[in-house]
């Protein structure tokens, strides 16, 4: 099982959210593409269904799902939200990155 977490601001942004899409029944997806500057990038999407070999994670009744491949990737990292006016968002804090580029969408390992 893959090891990350969502803030509270996270889970409650995403669930409003997911409430608010035609996808009220799924869940969020957290992956890792190939892609940015610095190489792989995040990626966060609302999912109508869950693989069978997701992990499948609860941060008060949102289900994440992380599907194989991105697992090794995610290990340790924080998602958290920021509703300031200069920097409103999710934000990904990946303490194993040895490389990110200035925006914060990809990163290196």
């Amino acid at each position: 099982m893959v090891d990350l977490a969502l803030t509270d601001a996270a889970a409650d942004k995403a669930k409003a959210l997911l409430t608010a899409s035609d996808r009220a029944e799924g869940g969020l997806r957290v992956a890792v593409r190939n892609g940015g500057c610095s190489g792989m990038r995040y990626e966060l999407l609302f999912d109508e269904t869950r693989a069978e070999d997701d992990d499948e994670l609860d941060f008060h009744g949102l289900k994440v799902w992380v599907d194989v491949e991105s697992a090794t990737y995610l290990e340790g990292i924080t998602i958290d939200f920021s509703d300031s006016l200069n920097d409103a968002g999710f934000k990904i804090n990946h303490p194993g990155a040895t490389e990110t580029c200035g925006c914060g969408e990809s990163f290196a390992l």
